[in-house]
């Protein structure tokens, strides 16, 4: 079974929020009507701009015959490069950048020089390097190539000899690199490897132990065509890897942040380029032509097609000016290019709005799988297929084993496992136990059905109702088993304790969220809206600096915010919320079908203290004042119902109404002690109430909050 879910194209891993705060991907893009009508109308705008720099070349081509007859003058040198190192000098631990003498690159822990292809070259040691600020920035619309000489000492698993990231795994190499992989050239472009990225390496490697000029060159398409990998001039056979980039390659620059410097030899928890040198460094904001690439390599191919004359030109030597003329001289191509690049940037921004949602996604050639032995992930035994047990039905035999096919045949009617599980579990939320009361295991050490035929009745009604949820709770809701009461004889006690029969209804507390979600209903605070990002309601503060790794600081939120759901908290595994973790949430490190039922002190205390439930209480006293009438006995009445659900006894009322008066005198006498409890929370009540009548009735609120009946589900 293991088979199914180890063929997806992710790493399993999370960037580090400082990094690179973005889904992992794969992901799945969730636009609305307007910007899914904006992307489609940018991708056809953009296939229009691809087909008109295609016409544009054919309509210049008659411009090149004219411009190739009266060409003249020395042999042009590569333009548009935004960096250009040539190593011959360290002043301080800083050598020149000639294209821009402002952004100077810097030595980082002690790289030094050594003899180069021309004059000297930078000498690395894996740990050191060059570093370049304030690059100008280079996006997925771009297009853009990159030049330079390397010399690696030997062939090695891995060597990252420049890159725009900062981080590999941490940061899912977000940003251009170039890498070395078992000495073969590795070109990419990531959003978040390998889910989101572009990858191609070439098929040859690079010899050790002698220098080979390397260009790279990117069009802006975002697709794994639009790369070219020269090596010493010549363009080289490349294998695609990955041609999957969807997002942007940059980093957020809100706040005064920047983007990651330019880095030569070296990257932060990765392997850099121990040993190697790289000299002739350059960075073009254009994607060069092929006779370019051949001209850094040092060929001589552009200089004697300059200077040959027209008529004796070979097809190849035409076809190479041609290429380096649309691309440098050609107004009308350049324009569409302009064009193209500058819809292409715009989508890409339109493209990186849009919400997103994780999914998961099949690899196209299956991962091989294997039992491993005594469970170790690397002691790998029998290779094994995706499949399904043996004692159930089989899978079809036709198509292919994935995700989907499980899916299918999980919820097909011949299986008679997913809807039993289905069922039992929604009949242990509505009972506290399951019909099988191992909830999370049916097999041969789970426990048997109590009451078998009922089982098999709600599975089957279940599948054949399209497996509505809201249907079979409504069903067992209004069930006479269900409603009855949580009382229970004395007789019925001795001869079914643990309830096994169902002659009872359940008596149970509440959930955590439960707790907190009706506090928040009672006082009218809930925020009922359905769906959207995580929340982040009251916390205690420096909490997370406390314990989580790296101090990251809770961002608290405000509004609406402080009052959704429970279901949209955000939860942080390592310091879980302590308001949903008191009443036994789970902290969500292990998958949990069942959670263990406590009565401790600290819930006690949570129920008094905690932020949220002070100012429901508040909320709750200003509509008792408000709403519930104008006798102390019918607010107390009305905020009783409105709490528990029932309308209180006589006895009660009294007690309550008592109380009431009792502290509203107190906090008359007190009226710091009324704005201290009224400030609690960042939600000011509406109405006009004197300050000792509200904290009086929402000390009365918060009595009702930890009321039995308000807490326990009987």
């Amino acid at each position: 079974m293991a088979a199914f879910f180890q063929n997806i194209d992710e790493t399993g891993a999370i960037t580090y929020k400082n990094f690179s705060d973005i889904m992992p991907p794969p992901v799945m893009k969730l636009p609305d009507s307007t910007a899914e009508k904006q992307l489609d109308a940018l991708l056809k705008q953009i296939g229009e701009a691809e087909n008109a720099v295609a016409s544009a070349r054919t309509t210049a081509a008659a411009d090149f015959e004219t411009w190739l007859g009266a060409r003249k003058g020395a042999v042009p040198e590569v333009a548009g490069a935004i960096v250009a190192l040539d190593f011959d000098v360290l002043v301080k631990d800083e050598t020149p950048n000639a294209a821009h003498p402002e952004h100077i690159a810097k030595v980082v822990e002690g790289a030094t020089l050594a003899e180069g292809v021309h004059g000297q070259a930078a000498l690395l040691d894996g740990d050191n390097g060059i570093s370049i600020e304030d690059v100008p920035t280079l996006t997925r619309g771009d297009a853009f190539s990159f030049s330079l000489w390397v010399r690696p000492p030997g062939t090695t698993e891995r060597a990252v000899v420049f890159h725009r990231t900062l981080a590999y795994v941490d940061a899912a190499s977000r940003g251009y690199e170039l890498v070395l992989e078992n000495g073969r050239a590795a070109f990419a472009l990531n959003r978040a490897w390998p889910g989101s990225a572009l990858k191609v390496v070439t098929t040859a490697q690079l010899p050790p132990d002698r220098w080979t000029h390397v260009t790279l060159t990117y069009d802006g398409s975002s697709r794994a065509t639009g790369t070219r990998i020269y090596l010493d001039g010549i363009a080289a056979e490349t294998e695609v890897v990955r041609d999957k980039l969807a997002g942007d390659i940059t980093y957020d620059t809100s706040g005064g942040k920047k983007q990651p410097p330019l880095l030569i030899g070296y990257r932060f928890r990765d392997t850099g380029f121990k040993g190697g040198r790289v000299d002739e460094f350059r960075v073009f904001s254009r994607e060069l032509a092929p006779i370019e690439a051949a001209q850094l390599a040092g060929k001589d191919t552009f200089a004697t097609a300059w200077i040959t004359p027209s008529d004796e030109l070979s097809a190849v030597q035409r076809g190479a000016l041609q290429a380096w003329y649309w691309r440098t001289q050609s107004r009308v191509v350049i324009e569409k290019l302009e064009t193209l690049g500058s819809l292409r940037r715009d989508y890409a921004k339109a493209f990186d709005a849009v919400p997103e949602v994780m999914v998961m996604e099949e690899l196209d050639q299956p991962r091989p799988a294997f039992i491993l032995n005594r469970g170790s992930y690397d002691q790998h035994g029998v290779s094994v297929a995706a499949d399904t047990p043996a004692v159930l039905p089989s899978m079809s035999e036709n198509g292919r084993r994935d995700r989907l096919a499980l899916a299918k045949w999980a919820t097909s009617p011949e299986n008679p496992l997913t809807a039993r599980v289905a069922v039992n579990r929604w009949w242990q939320l509505m009972f506290d136990r399951g019909l099988v009361e191992s909830t999370d295991n049916f097999g041969v050490t789970g426990a048997t059905p109590t009451h078998p035929e009922l089982l098999d009745w709600l599975a089957v009604d279940f599948v054949e109702s399209g497996w509505n949820v809201k249907a079979l709770l409504r069903q067992i809701a209004l069930s006479a088993t269900y409603r009855q009461s949580s009382r229970a004889t004395p007789e019925l006690r001795t001869r079914d304790p643990h309830n096994l029969l169902f002659a009872r209804a359940p008596a149970r507390r509440l959930t955590a969220e439960m707790i907190r979600d009706q506090a928040l209903a009672a006082s009218g605070l809930l925020v009922e809206q359905i769906g959207g990002p995580p929340v982040r309601p009251y916390q205690p503060p420096g909490l997370w600096e406390e314990i989580a790794m790296g101090k990251p600081k809770y961002e608290q939120g405000t509004g609406a915010d402080l009052h959704r759901r429970s279901l949209y908290t955000f939860l942080k595994r390592t310091v879980p919320p302590p308001s949903l973790i008191t009443f036994d949430a789970s902290d969500r490190s292990n998958c949990s079908v069942r959670r263990q039922a406590t009565s401790t002190p600290l819930q006690a205390l949570a129920l008094l203290n905690d932020t949220q439930l002070i100012e429901a209480a508040r909320h709750i006293g200003a509509r008792m004042v408000t709403e519930g009438g104008s006798s102390s006995e019918q607010q107390v009445t009305y905020a009783f119902r409105l709490v528990t659900g029932r309308s209180p006894k006589a006895g009660e009322v009294q007690s309550l109404a008592h109380a009431l008066s009792e502290q509203e005198l107190l906090f008359a006498s007190n009226q710091a002690a009324a704005e201290q409890l009224l400030t609690v929370g960042e939600t000011p009540v509406k109405q006009t109430i004197p300050p000792a009548t509200l904290a009086a009735a929402t000390v009365i609120a918060s009595v009702l909050l930890n009321h039995d009946e308000a807490v326990m589900r009987r």
